[in-house]
């Protein structure tokens, strides 16, 4: 007797265990997110396929240790070098829907650019997009715990946001109580011809975070065209170039550092004319954090010491 009961409960835990889903296919709670588009995403299981229709999560998902799950990434992901290699979905701002819908992926990551068209037309397809859309430091951390939600990587995300937390405030508390006498007044050039420059938006908070003054603030536009003359008659003490936009280069800081009409300015005369990669200040990723530490040092290199 004792050995049919035996055989009996033998029989049923196998049948549990075959009925119960494996680990790598439950999704724990929250089964339901809030995106930052505002919109609420059902997730049902933790995603085995990811696509990424911005370089920032692609960056994103790559630090929270999920580049073997994506499997397709735009044109413009190109960090880190292993992401050069995925399959690719398109541009940023023309996705190939076709190709997407194609792959079937368990989540894709969406930016705000596509809330208008690409993810209403994805979620038609019965694909389940999330969208990120970071607009200051707190929003993109905000962002990494997001995906870490939504991809099952909650432990590493908490992780990334405390590390990236930490550096970001030991900026903050530097600069927390300078007057604003000792705020020096900044010029960020996005492009040089015509001369467009940072006015409000993520780029604009890293300068003010920072310590500094947006000299183009007043404008109330995120990347407003400006007249020489009007950057003259500012005086910007430090002017910040930004590098690496398309085909460009670095004549934006070529620009900066040679254009004769800009030599009497306060920046120029005491050589605090600086570059910087555009993507670490621009991609709202976990890169944001090196970007903001050297937006500092070209602000207050008293405090946070020279770039080398």
């Amino acid at each position: 007797m004792k050995t049919k009961l035996l055989s009996i409960c033998i029989v049923l835990l196998g049948l549990f265990v075959a009925c119960t889903p494996p680990p790598e296919e439950m999704m724990s709670s929250p089964t339901e997110v809030t995106d930052q588009s505002g919109r609420i995403v059902k997730l049902d299981k933790i995603p085995e396929t990811i696509v990424s229709l911005a370089p920032s999560n692609t960056e994103l998902l790559f630090a929270l240790g999920l580049g073997d799950k994506v499997v397709g990434v735009t044109d413009y992901c190109d960090y880190p070098e292993a992401a050069k290699e995925k399959p690719k979905v398109g541009g940023f701002s023309t996705v190939d829907m076709e190709r997407v819908v194609e792959m079937q992926p368990d989540l894709i990551l969406a930016a705000n650019i596509h809330q208008e068209e690409v993810i209403p037309a994805l979620e038609k397809a019965g694909l389940t997009v999330v969208c990120l859309d970071p607009a200051n430091l707190e929003e993109v951390l905000e962002a990494v715990t997001l995906a870490g939600q939504c991809s099952g990587e909650e432990d590493e995300a908490s992780r990334l946001v405390a590390e990236m937390s930490g550096r970001i405030e030991t900026i903050r508390s530097k600069v927390a109580n300078l007057t604003e006498a000792q705020k020096p007044r900044v010029f960020a050039i996005m492009w040089h011809d015509p001369l467009m420059s940072v006015g409000l938006g993520l780029r604009h908070d890293l300068i003010v975070e920072a310590g500094g003054i947006n000299i183009v603030e007043e404008l109330g536009e995120e990347y407003p065209s400006v007249s020489l003359e009007w950057v003259i008659d500012k005086n910007p003490e430090v002017i910040i170039a930004g590098v690496g936009m398309g085909s460009g280069e670095d004549l934006t800081f070529q620009f900066a550092l040679n254009e004769e009409r800009l030599a009497g300015v306060d920046a120029r005369r005491n050589n605090r004319v600086y570059q910087i990669d555009l993507d670490l200040i621009g991609r709202s990723g976990p890169r944001i954090v090196q970007g903001f530490e050297l937006v500092a040092k070209m602000i207050h290199p008293e405090i946070f010491g020279e770039i080398e």
